[in-house]
């Protein structure tokens, strides 16, 4: 890779800005130089390879079927945003003059920021602590907002149904790929969460997690394969949750997945957008009348919204939306989650930079 791509020169890009330095290293590992000569393609309208890339050098025309749309120059504001991200992309992408870039795969850079802003779901933000015994432990989580959603029976057959498992240090907890099957809370011990990307022979360490941190459940909540491996650092013990009840007893009083359609009609009887991506995403590219709150600061900024309006949270994938909209509802909110993120938002109920 080129010396002329270094951590200093990551954290200017937007949203590689919001990730910690950690991830900014993988990033300089993973990432991929490359060359556009004049008048060359970067990538067609309508392209759904999903890779971000990244200005270093040059000048990039954005082409609609009307001509140029934006010329995006290296040394200015708008160089230093990922381009055209959103997928299917909706500019044609070509170069001026000779460009130089870099190309990130696009879910490496949505798991770590989701990772970085959210950490796991932590049992402690619940009132949960990890050194009281099981009695005190089952007491607090039960005076959780969360909790008071869910149905008493629901309760009684969560606490019946989580298994303790003792587990021994280099024990592969979760296997990135692999289908979801259970929803895990560390009880004691600590974990490491890694990624691995094609043609890469080392894994990405996304997080380490410790006693009171849980893991496990957005493979649950997405129905998608598992984004991240977890493999145990230490000896310990998790206890956990299998898919069937977790979705029935724990998921589905607290989450809500809707469509385009079914979202708007919300909108229309006065529930509110809510996109929880960082700045840059949103000024580029959001729902028109929306509310944006990065997920990074939800926690921080929950009192500012109205908990008796309802909210719409959308990002890109529905990753970060999902975790947005967990933590609302654990505070009492109801909100619901946009089924592919802003893509299924018709263009013209969307502003564009």
């Amino acid at each position: 890779m080129s010396d002329q791509i270094n951590v200093e020169l990551l954290a200017r890009y937007q949203p590689l800005n919001a990730l910690n330095p950690e991830h900014l290293q993988e990033i300089l590992k993973q990432l991929k130089l490359i060359t556009v000569p004049a008048n060359k393609t970067l990538f067609e309208k309508g392209s759904t390879e999903n890779f971000q890339y990244f200005l270093v050098k040059g000048e990039l025309n954005l082409l609609g079927d009307s001509g140029v749309l934006k010329t995006i120059k290296s040394d200015s504001n708008d160089g230093l945003n990922a381009i055209a991200h959103i997928l299917p992309r909706t500019v044609t992408a070509q170069a001026k003059t000779d460009c130089t870039l870099f190309k990130i795969d696009g879910d490496l850079i949505d798991v770590m920021l989701t990772w970085d802003q959210t950490g796991s779901y932590q049992v402690t933000e619940l009132g949960v602590g990890g050194a009281a015994g099981d009695d005190d432990w089952m007491s607090r989580i039960l005076q959780t907002e969360a909790f008071h959603r869910i149905p008493p029976a629901n309760i009684q057959a969560i606490f019946l149904r989580m298994q303790s498992v003792p587990v021994k240090a280099g024990d592969k907890i979760v296997l990135q790929d692999g289908e979801g099957d259970y929803f895990y809370i560390i009880k004691k011990g600590r974990a490491l969460v890694a990624r691995t990307i094609p043609n890469q022979p080392k894994a990405v360490k996304l997080a380490e997690l410790k006693e009171g941190d849980s893991f496990g459940e957005e493979a649950l909540i997405s129905n998608a394969k598992r984004n991240a491996s977890v493999t145990m650092l230490a000896d310990g013990m998790l206890s956990r949750l299998s898919k069937t009840d977790f979705l029935k007893l724990l998921n589905e009083p607290l989450l809500d997945w809707v469509d385009y359609n079914e979202a708007q009609k919300l909108v229309d009887s006065g529930a509110q957008w809510l996109d929880v991506r960082l700045p840059a995403e949103h000024k580029a590219n959001s729902i028109m009348g929306d509310t944006h709150i990065p997920l990074i600061f939800l926690r921080m900024k929950i009192n500012s919204l109205d908990s008796h309006k309802k909210y719409i949270v959308y990002c890109d994938t529905g990753r970060r939306s999902s975790a947005a909209s967990y933590l609302l509802n654990e505070r009492g909110f109801t909100s619901y989650i946009l089924k592919e993120g802003i893509r299924a938002a018709p263009q013209d109920k969307r502003t564009h930079e």
